[in-house]
């Protein structure tokens, strides 16, 4: 999955590689089974979720998959494409403030 990263997912990774965000280390296409995520902060157990086109219409999957990383101790994040693209740093903002929180 990895070698198959839209634009807007290589885009937030690139600001949250390399513990630039806090300090705080992101890996990539992590799994939490039986899911896997986009972006996961271990240490903080914070996962961002970036949602292209194909998540219109599955709003409730979407919901219950969140839920189900709740109840794992997950916090979860989610952006549109976009979002990163046309305001990475609002994005980054948002990331930090939950981080800190």
């Amino acid at each position: 999955m990895r070698r198959i990263s839209t634009s807007a997912e290589k885009t937030l990774w690139s600001v949250l590689r390399n513990r630039q965000i806090g300090g705080c280390k992101f890996v990539r296409q992590y799994p939490i089974p039986p899911y896997i995520v986009d972006f996961c902060c271990r240490e903080k157990k914070l996962v961002a979720e970036v949602d292209g086109g194909v998540h219109i219409g599955q709003e409730a999957y979407d919901r219950a998959r969140d839920q189900d990383l709740a109840e794992l101790g997950y916090r979860v994040i989610r952006v549109t494409n976009d979002d990163v693209l046309a305001n990475i740093n609002a994005v980054v903002t948002i990331i930090q403030e939950a981080l800190n929180s």
